[in-house]
């Protein structure tokens, strides 16, 4: 699987660079950011899977990372968030399902069955990329924002010998359960009655119950958001699911900050520290 570097930029000593690949589990060219820390390495990789109408470069310029990821050693890996021009019949009419909006999934409906498989992209295809062409050392941890939010808890906790920790700021946490969700989840796998177990495979408040991640989850959630405010994101479903199922979660909320990348480069330090520990324990 060869890549094509689209472009380079020197950053705190380290290199941040822009992909692309012919993906063999999308179908399509996919593009993807990788920042890599100054140093010989190899090093560890925190993946940032990022929310609705996004692409790699929200995260790369806006949350200001890179710092911090060139002082703990950290490779960052920011994916796009969805396929590209699939040619799905409405895929490009609403801002909240298709282009943009492939929520970390794979589609089993179809059209979208063809082309988005955002979850087997992420957990397996990217990272195999990802190792043969960059100087990582097979240790992961996971966060993301929204949608991408979602996405981390729900790849963390099925896979969790894969990822050393899981974080998220103002993630979907029940989407079966929220306008978003109910939207993806139909046009994904169908309507609920008939897609047997993959609404609650895919929603963090339900696949708690079944699937934990031995570290604590850290979740941060700004008070001002407008999103919480319409119950689109439901962080005290997930704390509470998680209560019952004795998985470790801190969610910390915030006065004054939104749903916003002011909010994310406000404490996406603090989120990179808690993986850089995670991620040395877990080389013990």
């Amino acid at each position: 699987m060869g890549i094509e570097t689209k472009s380079t930029k020197r950053a705190f000593g380290g290199t941040q660079g822009t992909y692309t690949h012919d993906s063999e589990v999308i179908g399509l060219p996919m593009t993807f950011n990788v920042y890599v820390p100054p140093g010989e390495g190899p090093f560890p990789a925190v993946y940032f899977l990022s929310g609705l109408t996004c692409s790699p470069e929200n995260f790369t310029t806006k949350a200001g990372a890179q710092r911090v990821a060139a002082e703990l050693g950290l490779v960052l890996v920011m994916p796009d968030t969805s396929p590209r021009g699939a040619g799905v019949p409405g895929e490009d009419d609403g801002w909240d399902f298709g282009s943009g909006a492939g929520f970390y999934v794979d589609a089993t409906t179809p059209g979208y069955r063809d082309h988005y498989k955002m979850y087997s992209y992420v957990t397996e295809e990217l990272p195999r990329l990802v190792a043969g062409s960059f100087p990582v050392n097979g240790r992961r941890a996971i966060t993301g924002h929204s949608m991408g939010g979602h996405g981390a808890l729900i790849i963390g906790l099925k896979a969790p010998t894969a990822w050393a920790s899981v974080s998220a700021f103002s993630p979907i946490c029940h989407p079966s359960e929220c306008p978003w969700g109910d939207k993806a989840f139909t046009g994904y796998f169908g309507d609920r009655a008939s897609a047997g177990a993959a609404w609650s495979d895919h929603d963090a408040t339900e696949l708690v119950a079944r699937h934990q991640h031995p570290a604590p989850i850290l979740i941060d959630q700004g008070l001002e958001d407008g999103f919480l405010a319409d119950g689109q994101l439901r962080p005290e479903d997930f704390e509470a699911a998680c209560a019952r199922a004795g998985q470790a979660v801190r969610v910390r909320r915030h006065e004054g900050y939104d749903h916003s990348y002011y909010f994310i480069a406000s404490f996406i330090e603090e989120h990179l520290r808690f993986h850089a520990e995670h991620l040395a324990s877990s080389a013990a």
